[in-house]
């Protein structure tokens, strides 16, 4: 009887430490997320990056949802001081190669986060479809995480972006629209983005739709600037790069987009 008491015991014991652990781990993934309004790590890419070029989609009404976001008061775009530090170095790179940086949107509050969910819920708002998703149902944008909660953007250290070349004075083709959703937009759509190679596999588009080796080579050159500067890529949009030591990995900000 005094063994079993024992076991009995130890096996409370070690449920108890079991739920403890358990709650612990829920706590501290809620903890992570820590909404503020406190603006002083950032700055105005603008002035951190005078190279670059903004064109700050969610400030007009050329973007998916078809109307001016929640949280954008002005056609500015912001960065955590580190990233954009980093930004500017990407920008002297490929200035070099006689390109340009042009800025879709960097830093992106909350409250545009939960607008792009309302849309996303309001199946009968197809207004863009034609434009940003021909291939698919708006009904499927927020199961299969096109359309998400909570945003890599919210943190501060994440932009969207392409090229511009100042040759031509026209953006680099790179074969598919910012904001495209689809698996044509994928970094490893029609090729091999860790070798660079271009296989011109176009088996996962829906509709045979392909880019040309030079479009796959342009977002390489794109893609292979962010890293060498500490940003890593996102694997489903080619114009998507975080700061890979982003300085605010769990913190969600919730101040509007205007000039500091």
């Amino acid at each position: 009887m005094r063994q079993q008491h024992f076991t009995t015991i130890a096996v409370m014991i070690a449920c108890g430490i079991l739920a403890l652990c358990s709650c612990r781990s829920e706590r501290t993934e809620t903890d992570t997320q820590r909404p503020t309004d406190d603006t002083r790590a950032f700055v105005t890419l603008a002035e951190a990056v005078p190279d670059a070029i903004l064109e700050i989609r969610y400030y007009g009404t050329y973007n998916f949802v078809g109307a001016r976001i929640d949280g954008y008061e002005q056609p500015t775009a912001l960065l955590t001081r580190v990233a954009a530090d980093s930004l500017r170095a990407v920008s002297d790179d490929v200035k070099a190669l006689g390109y340009r940086l042009k800025i879709y949107d960097a830093y992106r509050p909350q409250c545009a986060v939960d607008h792009f969910v309302r849309w996303a819920k309001a199946t009968a708002d197809t207004l863009m479809k034609p434009y940003f998703y021909p291939d698919l149902p708006k009904d499927v944008l927020f199961p299969q995480e096109y359309i998400c909660e909570k945003s890599g953007h919210t943190r501060g250290s994440t932009v969207d972006l392409t090229l511009f070349d100042m040759a031509t004075e026209k953006e680099l083709d790179m074969g598919g629209t910012f904001d495209w959703f689809g698996p044509e937009s994928h970094p490893d759509f029609c090729g091999d983005p860790v070798t660079g190679r271009y296989t011109g596999d176009n088996s996962k588009s829906p509709v045979g739709r392909s880019i040309t080796e030079l479009q796959f080579q342009h977002r390489m050159v794109l893609r292979q600037a962010m890293l060498r500067h500490g940003f890593k890529p996102f694997n489903s949009e080619w114009w998507h790069f975080t700061l890979e030591n982003e300085p605010y990995p769990d913190t969600y900000f919730t101040f509007p987009v205007k000039s500091l």
